[in-house]
């Protein structure tokens, strides 16, 4: 049975925190200080995550985040 076009992707533990840090505004070097892990280790993940959501940009992933509840948008 084939998954529907709303299904949400399933991300791992690892992805998620790695998504959630980027909603939060981290940069690159900041998600791999934070998670003890090299930079291009978290680009590797941001790559993977991206092409599981369809997402092209940061700004995406975070709109992604916030709609699928990891993270929550800064405070106006």
């Amino acid at each position: 049975m084939s998954r529907p076009a709303t299904a949400t992707p399933a991300l791992s533990g690892r992805e998620v925190q790695v998504l959630e840090l980027l909603a939060e505004g981290a940069t690159y070097d900041g998600i791999a200080h934070r998670l003890h892990l090299s930079p291009h280790t978290v680009d590797t993940y941001l790559r993977r995550i991206r092409s599981k959501t369809g997402a092209t940009n940061r700004v995406q992933l975070a709109l992604f985040a916030f709609s699928h509840g990891h993270g929550l948008p800064p405070a106006s």
